[in-house]
């Protein structure tokens, strides 16, 4: 919820820390004509604070603590430095330039700690874990946090505490840390209750309903949201209203309320829409593709996450974004600078003048909105295409061996490599056609899927690697794509593994639509290994060991494990195997071939003992 924090800290929930200019009943322009038209002895150095305060430009910002920063050292006074220093560094923090911002919050918290200032010194260390948990740095964010909270809760400043809690909350939220999350946002949302400040009180429930979904307490975290999402309806915050129904979605989701997870879904799409909150609408578009991705709706779950893309890529220029939101600042400053002209000209009437100094505030406010508006695109976009590489990386490790997938992703293409040992089994299941005529679709892929699971696990246990399914026939292979010391032996174990399972799947699964019979082809030799296609990529192996495993098993019989002379030379000492003689092989004339037997006291006494897929590799 790292939105939430920085929405929070540019309003007004650090008012006293200064996250943003501090409202004055002067006119800033009319300060600034006043520090103008003083002498370099009279410069009064409260109107110059006053000034760096009142500015909404960062590069404003920056130019009046410089100012003030240099005429305090002249005068001798380092309490006004360090509102200087901290002045400077929320000049820089609007610019989102943390490394310069970083400097000017350490300097003041130094000018605190030589003038004994221990509250001043609080909240510069909140200052600087702000700037470090918006960097990632989460290890300082958290030490600067526990120093400014501790101090705060010395004084008397309970807003400043509320805020320090709630950015502490929300950095363990984040870093998955549910329990002390908790702790401080329970705290924070106290305390923003008691001062009846409602839009700090909505977003710590809004953080507690994601800390609870995590927590399993469905309830509560509807509950928690729901609150949160009227108060910021009373507000018309829409933008943290559309963020909270997508959470409130996923918490439906998760307790299988399809129908309500979609409600609160569009609902969150059609405020983003309406609002024109493209970030919002790129999550919501997300979160329905999802929805339709887990009740069966392919077509629906493309199309919206189509929508997902292209919404995602329209708020990720950065450049852009930032260029708009600073023509936008240069015009309305433009615009105050012309009512403070006519009030200047106009100031005889003091009617006038009130009328001029509200539309002043007004447009202040509105620039101060803009600000805000800018920094969320920039943050919102950056968590964006970090999580979408992220998705993007582990769906690719799902597809495609560990080894494999980094190599795709460091060099964006993979190198054909020859393994020389490697033995390739394949299964196929007999009367599969017969079967297929007479299930309904859903019966027959759940049987498929019930003996696939089971096959997966069981490679997975002795360290082998899937290569694909074809229809009712899987493939695997030891020995790829790392080396496998004993690859056959290891092979003939899952194999005898997958025959016994098969066999005892008969008699204890009655429900299920079909029960198969199975043969088994084992073949060892050398073979390439790479991965094919442009779009959809597929680990494959191919060479004539490939060819003959397939052959093995064509020439397999029910409940049979057939293997090469390839392969029982490599385990005729350890597994008793029965020679068949020679069988004629399309294209490869009369090939010795060899039955496995299937002893079951084999199979379970030395399964236990198979090394692990490290121990394994060469």
């Amino acid at each position: 919820m790292r939105n939430s924090q920085y929405f929070l800290v540019l309003l007004c929930i650090l008012l006293v820390c200064g996250k943003i200019p501090a409202q004055d009943s002067k006119d800033s322009d009319s300060l600034k004509k006043i520090y103008y038209s003083s002498l370099e002895d009279q410069i009064d150095l409260d109107n110059l604070l006053e000034i760096a305060k009142n500015q909404a430009d960062p590069d404003s910002v920056i130019k009046y603590s410089k100012l003030l920063i240099g005429h305090a050292r002249r005068l001798g006074a380092s309490d006004k430095v360090y509102q200087g220093y901290r002045q400077l560094g929320n000049g820089y923090r609007l610019k989102v330039d943390l490394k310069e911002a970083l400097k000017a919050y350490f300097k003041s918290l130094d000018y605190a700690n030589k003038n004994y200032d221990k509250i001043g010194a609080a909240y510069s260390n909140i200052e600087i874990g702000n700037v470090y948990s918006t960097s990632g740095n989460t290890a300082n964010a958290d030490l600067y946090y526990n120093r400014g909270i501790a101090e705060l809760r010395k004084g008397v400043d309970s807003t400043s505490l509320g805020s320090a809690l709630f950015n502490a909350g929300d950095e363990y939220l984040r870093l998955g840390n549910l329990e002390k999350a908790e702790i401080f946002t329970k705290e924070a949302e106290l305390i923003f209750e008691k001062r009846d400040y409602s839009l700090g009180r909505a977003y710590s429930l809004g953080n507690l309903g994601r800390i609870n979904a995590q927590l399993g307490k469905d309830k509560l975290a509807e509950e928690n949201l729901n609150t949160a999402i009227i108060l910021l309806e009373d507000m018309g915050a829409y933008n943290a209203i559309a963020e909270f129904l997508v959470s409130l979605s996923d918490v439906y989701s998760e307790k299988g309320d399809t129908k309500k997870a979609f409600e609160y879904a569009s609902r969150s799409l059609e405020i983003s829409k309406k609002y024109g909150f493209k970030n919002y609408i790129a999550g919501a578009y997300q979160k329905l593709s999802e929805l339709y991705e887990q009740i069966g709706y392919t077509t629906k779950s493309f199309q919206y996450y189509k929508d997902y893309i292209i919404y995602r890529d329209s708020i990720r220029n950065l450049e852009s974004i930032s260029e708009m939101a600073n023509l936008r600042t240069n015009f309305e400053i433009s615009q105050k600078q012309t009512e403070v002209d006519l009030l200047s000209q106009q100031k005889k009437n003091q009617q006038n003048i009130v009328i001029g100094v509200l539309v002043a505030l007004f447009l202040l406010m509105l620039l101060v909105f803009g600000l805000y508006r800018r920094n969320n695109f920039i943050r919102r976009t950056n968590l964006i295409i970090e999580r979408e590489k992220n998705r993007s990386e582990h769906l690719l490790r799902n597809i495609l061996p560990e080894e494999t997938a980094l190599e795709l992703m460091e060099t964006g293409k993979v190198k054909a490599k020859k393994f020389e040992e490697v033995s390739v089994l394949f299964t196929d299941f007999e009367g599969f056609t017969q079967y297929s005529e007479s299930l309904s679709p859903e019966k027959l892929v759940e049987s498929v899927d019930f003996y696939f699971s089971k096959f997966d696990k069981i490679i997975e246990k002795h360290g082998l690697e899937k290569i694909k399914t074809i229809g009712d026939s899987y493939m695997c292979a030891a020995g790829v794509p790392f080396p496998m010391k004993d690859h056959a032996i290891t092979m003939m174990y899952a194999a005898l593994e997958i025959l016994e399972f098969v066999e005892e799947s008969k008699k204890e699964n009655e429900a299920l639509g079909a029960h198969f019979e199975i043969r088994i082809g084992i073949n060892s030799g050398s073979l390439i290994a790479g991965v094919v296609g442009s779009k959809k990529f597929a680990y494959d192996i191919w060479g004539d060991t490939v060819n003959m495993a397939s052959r093995m098993e064509s020439c397999s019989e029910s409940g049979k494990i057939n293997i090469s002379e390839d392969t029982f030379q490599l385990v005729k000492s350890n597994f008793l195997c029965k020679e068949r003689g020679k069988i004629q092989v399309k294209n490869k004339g009369m090939v010795p071939m060899y039955f496995v037997e299937n002893n079951k006291n084999l199979v379970s006494a030395e399964t236990d003992m198979i090394p692990t897929k490290s121990a394994q590799n060469l």
